[in-house]
């Protein structure tokens, strides 16, 4: 039998899930330019690729192979996670001590948090990512609590299958280490455990280590790239006002409380463990001088369902019962409000207007022009128009042409998109340079006309002896640089092949 607690908790899961689903299935906006490059990954399996390890990889691959690859099947497993997240967040809640009142606001800040929100609304590793450090706050209260021993081999198969998933759990891993070796519970460092734990997480991490062994450290140099690129803008400031706005501003207070729960309540210390995992995390990411804010996200649930006990215990003192009424009030409200900038329920012209009252100007990370929708939407928009286009250039081609010509994307997006609806369309094979499908290139493929999906035709004619713009792609809403895009039939390589597929490699 369950008690009223755990019902509460199921419940709010439930209820985040159809919230996803109804998304999926009736509000979203298309498909998100990566979740067309995992599809790729997933059609071609191995130990690694050059912008993440495998395992949400594999995950995609089984789903594909059972259900299919449409919208609504390959963002089924996403809103399960961020159920499954709500869930652990009110079950740890209820562990450490919390009732009702307590898991009601750790279920709710995770369910409603902007970042976690938005990060469960698309396929990617990062719902894993959420996955992987909920478990491990959970294990670690389980040890906490019962001394078992075989608790730490769980905690090592969490956190080495977070690693197979995403590299940054390196931080998490040092994380657990830094807050082991701060607490009384150094003495598990006395016993086998604990290091049983991250050798287990290091062999299970092996298969990518190799494959970066066997890749020129891809990996290692697509993250130099993105911190020297991609995210230089960012600096440890907008680190940590990102902490505050992007998980709801109202949020803050369940989550520094749970900061005060481990770090100075009687009864969360004992947990305390949890509250310097938060911190040590925390300083890694400043000092590393241009994390993105969301990288810290998926350690908010353990601090929401802290937060939730302290909260509540606030409100059974005297004269205080109406505090917990005022954090879970503006908390749904503003959640409610919020929901339209993480999740698509609303038309695209209605998200605009809605944003715009709210006073929300369109944002990226990345240093990307943007017009009227951040990066997160604009990136959902123009993928099958472009795949139309593209088609409709390369129908007009001769048939014995037809047979030696590709089409060449600058990025995987593009790629992703022409390779996903070559079933539906008429389309030649890919050839791109970006990350993964540098690797891709069949080098040996006889080429005598390329389609250049963007770029400027002076460019071009430096490794082309005719380029023609053949069509013009046009998406009112897709991110600026996808938008008016030139197509371009090319004829004659000034370059070999395998020149030209070295000279155009770039990992971002």
């Amino acid at each position: 039998m369950f008690s009223k607690s755990e019902n509460l908790i199921f419940l709010i899961a439930i209820l985040t899930l159809l919230l996803h689903l109804f998304s999926n299935a009736f509000a979203n906006y298309g498909f998100f330019r990566d979740e067309f490059y995992y599809i790729a990954c997933a059609n071609r399996l191995d130990f690694g690729y050059v912008d993440q390890p495998p395992f949400s990889i594999y995950i995609l691959a089984i789903i594909k192979f059972i259900f299919g690859n449409s919208l609504f099947v390959i963002r089924f497993l996403p809103a399960i996670l961020h159920g499954a997240i709500v869930y652990l967040a009110g079950l740890m809640s209820f562990k450490m001590g919390g009732g009702k009142s307590a898991v009601i606001i750790s279920c709710i800040a995770v369910a409603l948090a902007p970042e976690i929100l938005g990060n469960h609304t698309i396929y990617s590793m990062n719902p894993f990512d959420f996955l992987f450090w909920s478990l491990t706050a959970f294990t670690l209260i389980l040890i906490i609590q019962s001394e078992k021993k075989n608790l730490w081999i769980l905690l090592g198969l969490v956190l080495g299958l977070g690693l197979l998933n995403k590299v940054g759990i390196l931080w998490l891993c040092f994380g657990v280490f830094i807050a082991l070796l701060l607490t009384p519970y150094r003495k598990y460092l006395k016993t086998l455990s604990p290091w049983l734990a991250f050798l287990i997480a290091f062999i299970i991490f092996i298969p990518f280590i190799i494959w970066n062994f066997t890749h020129d450290f891809a990996h290692v140099e697509f993250i130099q790239n993105a911190l020297k690129y991609k995210y230089s803008s960012l600096t440890p400031l907008d680190f940590i006002i990102g902490q505050f706005m992007k998980l709801n501003p109202f949020s803050a207070i369940v989550w520094l409380s749970g900061l005060y729960f481990f770090f100075f309540n009687k009864e969360g210390k004992k947990y305390i463990i949890l509250g310097i995992l938060y911190i040590s995390v925390f300083l890694i990411l400043i000092l590393n001088g241009h994390s993105k804010a969301g990288y810290l996200a998926p350690a908010y649930p353990m601090l929401f369902a802290g937060g939730g006990i302290l909260i509540e215990r606030i409100s059974l003192l005297k004269n205080w019962r109406w505090f917990k009424y005022a954090v879970i009030i503006p908390l749904v409200i503003s959640g409610i409000f919020l929901i339209p900038l993480a999740l698509p329920v609303l038309p695209v012209e209605t998200y605009i207007s809605y944003s715009k009252k709210l006073g929300q100007a369109p944002s990226t990370a990345e240093n990307k022009e943007l017009a009227e929708l951040p990066q997160f939407y604009a990136d959902m928009f123009g993928w099958e128009g472009m795949a139309k286009d593209v088609s409709n250039v390369y129908k007009s081609l001769r048939e014995d042409e037809k047979r030696t010509t590709v089409v060449f994307c600058n990025n995987y997006g593009d790629a992703g998109t022409i390779e996903y609806y070559r079933k539906k369309y008429e389309l030649p094979p890919v050839i791109c340079s970006h990350n993964n499908y540098w690797y891709w290139w069949d080098l040996d493929m006889k080429i005598t006309n390329i389609i250049i999906i963007g770029g400027n035709e002076e460019d071009h004619l430096s490794s082309l002896e005719e380029v023609k713009v053949a069509a013009i792609h046009k998406s009112k809403f897709a991110m600026p640089y996808e938008n008016n895009l030139p197509i371009f039939i090319c004829r004659g390589l000034k370059r070999s092949v395998m020149e030209a597929h070295n000279l155009t490699k770039h990992y971002d």
